[in-house]
């Protein structure tokens, strides 16, 4: 099966997780995936990871983005679903099933 969709991405670095929900091909419109995985297994498979430079954003100083810190760590779409791919051709046994949204 593959995946046809990212419908959120939420890493969480204090964990060292990322949760992630997507749609595989074959999925029902009205369900989802769900999967905890750890960010070292992404590592493990080859993707790094990419950080926001908060200084590429021109904000004024009197304004603060309280909620953006200056290493947000993010990972791109694309490559979250190259290796969920990756992922469950090698471990097709921890696909999780589909849930309703």
């Amino acid at each position: 099966m593959e995946i046809s969709e990212i419908v959120e991405i939420f890493i969480c670095e204090k964990t060292g997780v990322v949760n992630v929900k997507f749609k595989m091909v074959n999925d029902s419109e009205d369900t989802v995936r769900m999967d905890t995985i750890e960010l070292e297994t992404l590592s493990d498979f080859g993707y790094t990871s990419s950080y926001i430079d908060m200084d590429f954003f021109d904000v004024d100083e009197d304004y603060e983005l309280d909620f953006i810190d200056d290493s947000d760590f993010f990972i791109d779409d694309v490559d979250m679903m190259s290796f969920l791919n990756e992922y469950y051709i090698v471990y097709s046994d921890r696909i999780p099933e589909e849930q309703y949204i």
